[in-house]
């Protein structure tokens, strides 16, 4: 199956995807912030720039669309695989799940613990805030 769309078009519509504060992010942010911690947004210094950098706790959360980092749960609808340019696409978001690999893999081995979050957990926000708060309790 080949794409609908003109390689100019396909092009613009790639450039406007943004990488921060996008709406699941900006939900656990509001969260956590909720429920009284403090956080860093996107620390340079860190492997892979994490959503949200709890310093002092040496914890931090990883925001992941569920598309893009390709989530593996059955349930998730949002994870689905492209039908068309199946070889781009394959390749890149292998790639994106072996970077994520990567560097929760370096942040642990720094002494870091590493929670992910994905797009489709922001939907239950009661159950998110659980998610939260076992993971930032001391």
């Amino acid at each position: 199956m080949t794409d609908k769309l003109s390689p100019e078009h396909r092009s613009r519509n790639m450039a406007a995807i943004r990488s921060k504060g996008m709406k699941p992010e900006r939900v656990v942010r509001s969260l956590v912030h909720g429920m009284g911690y403090r956080y860093r947004l996107h620390r340079k210094g860190l492997p892979g720039k994490p959503d949200l950098v709890f310093g002092p706790r040496r914890k931090v959360i990883f925001v992941h669309g569920c598309f893009w980092h390709q989530h593996e749960d059955p349930a998730c609808k949002i994870a689905r695989k492209p039908k068309s340019n199946l070889g781009y696409w394959n390749e890149k978001l292998s790639r994106n799940v072996a970077r994520d690999q990567r560097n929760q893999a370096e942040l642990e081995g720094q002494g870091w613990s590493v929670l992910i979050i994905w797009e489709c957990e922001t939907k239950d926000a009661e159950a998110l805030k659980g998610k939260l708060k076992r993971f930032l309790s001391p």
